[in-house]
Formats: structure tokens, sequence, C-alpha cells
């Protein structure tokens, strides 16, 4: 299509140009006429026979409103639409620090997607995956950004009118940072800083200096979040026992000199305040206690409230106000849960979103963003989080949102079909698992991973018929790639994962029953399947191998390789052991004589869940370290 714009378009040409490939269109002065008007107020989008108008105040609006027009410009040729902004800050972050970090050009791509959407901000969540010139060993092998990256990055995302945030840790959740001796002298525990040392606040000035570098933006997120154990290790050694609201205060205090001397706003994740005020160290007790002398000495920087696990919304309510008991008018953090998975859970996304969001409406929260974490190795591809981040600007724009709007931009604004998208859901919403999977199963990854030998979580799906499952799931994910061009990849990888795992899921099962009845013939046949399950999990490894490499740095795609080999090693570990057995060289497979127990902890096994685990937990339950 070609568009002739006219207005007010000086600050909105470079983005403009950015989307046109994007949006399939062309800027051609015999074009049709689109008059730009930046003004105060909601979007307003007009579009009458021979021409149209779009008004908006932000820079970010008139991307939103672009795309409306071009959406509904094709529905319905003239219309008016008028949207009133929710919220002053809508966006993203995205996690750069367990194992995937996101190449330059994905995260353009995201960028493009988000300013169609309407959200104006990025963040990526960085703990050492950043360049500290200073400190060659900070983020050393784990593909941290350049400075010329994160600027560049910076740059093409202002044209679109989204503002980039740095985002880093300033006290725990340092661990892959700490792990180097240049850190001996800073190092509290192991994922947490030494509060109170002077080399400490050196070694902090030096990253949020980088970490701020290459942004225009005057606002950080400086982390402090789940600092378990702080004051606990070396600081009480050094010190003797202090309180630890003492100490945090003290820190924070330290750390908001540094930024307030570069000119920054900071923000901190809010959880270590509830923790410490609570009886049990938890973030979300209603009954946390914070004493009035320690909320009035909380240094200057906006809290964080970050929740992605419940689904009332009066819940969420009640703690926004408990936020602005502490003084603080929060910013809202939700989740798209791509993390500790190998498939997204878009069950829980859906139902945290709608009633969080729903709650910091009505409570007047203005700025809100969605997390995209990577937890346990970044095997859920973020790009699987962009429905959820379509919810996010649905509500950006809208009091109250309904599904069909969410999947009918979605279509638009991302070019995928939303309902196969949902598909995903279906990989840990199984046989068992109750509706939208609130408990947070993940029977994709561990029964993935799981040695079919030994097999962990056997027990947990005994008689439910979970082969069948992935096997349903096998042409619908073949008909998602076909439909989906630009996620063909991404379906693909999904396709083969369900192949794999409609056979492997029960396979284990099989085994032990086979094998305790003296079956001979079924552990032959079991033997053959296992060849059949080593080649079709090569094949899933070179599908997710294309898939990351199409969004990721190579940098941790090394874990997720060597989690396949495990994989792969196991299986034919598994075949010599029948082998072995159906040729009478050992009169026992030690594995299969154990009995399978229910797998159940770390986490509370509630009617609904059929379990959830790390990686090292699913694969062994010796020591894996």
């Amino acid at each position: 299509m070609k568009i002739r714009f006219t207005g007010e378009i000086e600050n909105i040409k470079d983005g403009i140009h950015l989307l046109s490939p994007e949006l399939s269109f062309q800027e051609e002065d015999e074009g049709f006429q689109v008059q730009v008007i930046q003004r105060k107020g909601p979007i307003f989008v007009k579009s009458e026979a021979n021409k149209a108008e779009i008004h908006f105040e932000e820079k970010i609006h008139f991307f939103r409103g672009l795309g409306i027009w071009l959406e509904y410009f094709k529905k319905r040729g003239v219309f008016e639409i008028t949207e009133e902004p929710q919220f002053e800050m809508t966006g993203a972050m995205l996690d750069a620090s367990r194992n995937g970090v996101l190449t330059v050009s994905e995260i353009k791509s995201l960028l493009r997607k988000m300013a169609v959407m309407g959200l104006n901000t990025l963040m990526i969540y960085t703990e050492d995956t950043y360049e500290v010139k200073e400190l060659p060993y900070f983020g050393y092998m784990r593909g941290r950004y350049t400075e010329e990256e994160l600027r560049v990055c910076d740059e093409y995302a202002q044209a679109l009118g989204i503002e980039m945030i740095p985002c880093i840790q300033t006290l725990a959740h340092l661990t892959e940072a700490l792990k180097w001796n240049f850190a001996t002298n800073i190092r509290d525990t192991a994922d947490i800083l030494l509060v109170g040392e002077p080399e400490t606040y050196q070694f902090l000035e030096k990253v949020i200096t980088a970490a701020t570098k290459p942004f225009k933006s005057k606002r950080i997120h400086i982390g402090m979040d789940e600092a378990h154990q702080l004051g606990l290790g070396r600081f009480l050694d050094k010190n003797g026992y202090e309180e630890r609201f003492v100490i945090m205060n003290k820190h924070l205090e330290k750390v908001v000199e540094i930024t307030d001397g570069l000119g920054l706003k900071s923000m901190i994740w809010s959880d270590m305040y509830f923790r410490l005020g609570s009886k049990y160290g938890g973030y979300y007790d209603l009954e946390a206690e914070i004493p009035q002398e320690v909320i009035s000495s909380i240094p200057n920087a906006q809290l964080v409230y970050w929740d992605y696990y419940h689904s009332d919304e009066e819940f969420y309510r009640t703690f926004i106000q408990k936020h602005k008991e502490l003084g603080s008018n929060p910013i809202f953090a939700g989740g798209v849960w791509t993390w500790n998975g190998i498939s997204p859970n878009y069950g829980k996304a859906i139902v945290t979103t709608e009633a969080a969001l729903n709650a910091c409406k009505k409570e007047g929260v203005k700025e809100v963003f969605a997390t995209m974490w990577g937890d346990n190795g970044a095997e859920t591809p973020l790009t699987t989080s962009l429905p959820i981040l379509q919810l996010f600007a649905e509500h950006a724009y809208h009091k109250i949102v309904t599904r069909q709007e969410v999947a009918e931009r979605f279509h638009f604004c991302i070019g995928g079909t939303y309902s196969d998208f949902m598909v995903l859901n279906l990989f840990d919403e199984t046989p068992g698992v109750s509706e939208n999977n609130l408990h947070e199963s993940n029977p994709s990854k561990f029964l993935l991973w799981q040695d079919v030998l030994i097999g962990l979580y056997d027990q947990n799906i005994k008689g439910l018929p979970m082969n069948q499952h992935y096997k349903n799931l096998i042409p619908k994910l073949k008909d998602a790639s076909r439909k989906n061009p630009e996620w063909q990849y991404m379906f693909e990888f999904y396709e083969q994962l369900a192949r794999v795992l409609s056979v492997k899921a029960e396979i284990g099962i099989q085994l032990k029953e086979a094998y305790d009845a003296g079956d001979k013939n079924e552990m032959e046949s079991i033997k053959v399947q296992l060849a059949s399950l080593i080649e079709s999990s090569k094949i899933l490894r070179l599908k997710h191998r294309k898939l990351w490499f199409s969004m990721n740095k190579p940098f941790g795609w090394e874990v997720i390789e060597i989690r396949y080999g495990g994989l792969l090693s196991r299986l034919e570990t598994a075949q010599f052991r029948i082998e072995e057995w159906l040729k009478g060289n050992i009169s026992h497979i030690e594995e299969l004589e154990e009995e399978r127990l229910y797998f159940e902890g770390p986490y509370k096994m509630p009617e609904g869940t059929i379990g959830r685990n790390i990686y090292r937990r699913i694969v062994t339950a010796g020591n894996l370290t």
C-alpha cells in the first residue's frame, strides 16, 4: 500500500521508515493521505474515503495508531476509533542472564512489534551480560552485549518511541559475576555482594556507569531482589549480626548515591522489604510488618512490585496498597510464564495478567511491564512471549479486554495466528493438570529429560494417556507451521518435541512393567523403540539448534546441547542394559528393580498438578553440580 504522510511527521519519520517493511506499506507522494496531528489527549484514528487522520500525544501512540489504521482500513474502509491510554508506561523486560542472549537483530524485531502494539518501554535484564571494560571477566563467555550493541538498540528504540531502561543487579543474583577471583573481596555469599566494603561500591560504580552509558534514559533498575542470605555470610563473620532491614537500607542508600551522582532515577524490586517483615520470609505475606522507622529511612528509589502468581484481583489490590504505605507509587511487573519449562504456560499467564492489570487500573498504578524470564536454561524461546505482550498492550489502551480483541490485534501486530500459539500451552496442560495449569506443572520438560531407566516422574503420570496427548498435538503443530511462516522454526521445533514425547512420555513405565513381568518379547520391542527414539531426539536437537541460532547469540547453547547429549547417551545406555539382560550377561537391571515412588518435592503437590522441577533434579536423584 502507498501512503503519503502529512502534518507533524518530523519526530516520527525515522520510525515510519523502520516500520514500512514490517507493515507492508511504501511512502509515496501520490499515496493515500494520512494526516498526522500531535496534541494532548487520547489516540484518535479516523479514516474516510480519500484520507485518514491519526491524532496522538506520545510518540509511541502514533505507531499504535498507525497499526490500528492499517488493520481497520483493510476491514472497514471508513471508521473512527478512539483509545485512551490506561498507563504512562507499559513495556517488557527480557531476560538475557539465564543462558539465552537475544541477538541485536532479534531485539530490533521485538522493538518493531512492540511499537505497533503500543508498548513504550523495554528493559534487558543483564546480571553480568553487558560489557564493563575495566572488568574483563564480567560476563566472560556469556554472550555479553557490547556498549555499541546496546547503543544501537537504544537508538533504534528511540526512533520507535520506546524507552530502553538498563536493568541490572547491585546486591544479589550475581553468582555468575562473583564466581571469578576478581570478586573475592566483594563477595559475601556465592551470589550476594559484601555490603559496606569500599571495594564493593567501587565495583558498583564501574558496573552502573557501564550499564547506563549506552542509553539515553535517565532511569535505571538496580535490582536488589531475593537476597535471602543478606548479612549472613562473610558480612556476619566481619561485622557480627546486624538487623537486615538496616543492612538493606544502608546498602540501598550507598547505591542511590552512585545513581544520583550520575543523574539517574532508580527503581528496585520490592520483595526484600516484605520478606524481612515476614515471620517466614515470604514475599506475599499479608501479615508482614515493616517497622515505621524502616519505612521512613527507605532511600529514594521507586519500588517494583513483581507478582506472577495470583489469580485473585483483590490480592493484587491489597498488595498495591501495601506498597503505597511504604511511600511509593509502585511500578507493577507481571509475567509471561516462559520460565522453568520448555514451553510457555499461557493459561497461568493470562489468568494472572487479567487479575493484575485490572487491579492496577483500579488502584491508579501508572507503570506496568511484563517480565520474560528464561530460568533454568532459557529452553523456551522468548518469541512465545508475544501473545502475553499483546494482552498487556490491549490492557494498556482499554479498560476491559476480550480474548477475541487480543487475537485479532495479535494477528495484525505479530503476523501470527493466536489460536496456533495457544496450542503450545497444551505441552504442559496435559491429562492430570488442572485448567490453566495454575500450579505450574512442566511435564513436557520433565518427560523429555528424565532418564528412562530411572524414571523419577513415572509414578506421577502412571495411568494418564500422555503418549496419546502429545500424539494429538503433532497435526496441530504441523498445520501451525504451515500457517505461520514467520514462526516456522518455532513450530517445527515444537512439532518434533511432540513426536519425541508421544513415545518417550510413557516408555519408562512400559519398560518397568515389561521387566517386572519378565516379558522378553516386550523388552526386545522396547529396545527397538529406543533406537527410533534416539533418532527422533537427534532431529529434535537439530531443530532446537536451528531455532536457537535464529534468535540468540551462540553462548548458552552449549548448556542445552549438553542436556541433549545426556539424553542421547542415557537412551543408548538403556539399550545396552536391556541387551545385556536379554543375552543373559546380567541377571538383573538394578535401575528397574527399584520401586517407583511418587515424586513429591520440593514443591507442594496439590490436586491438579503432576510435578515441576529444574533440569538437575529431573535427570537424577544424585548430586548433579
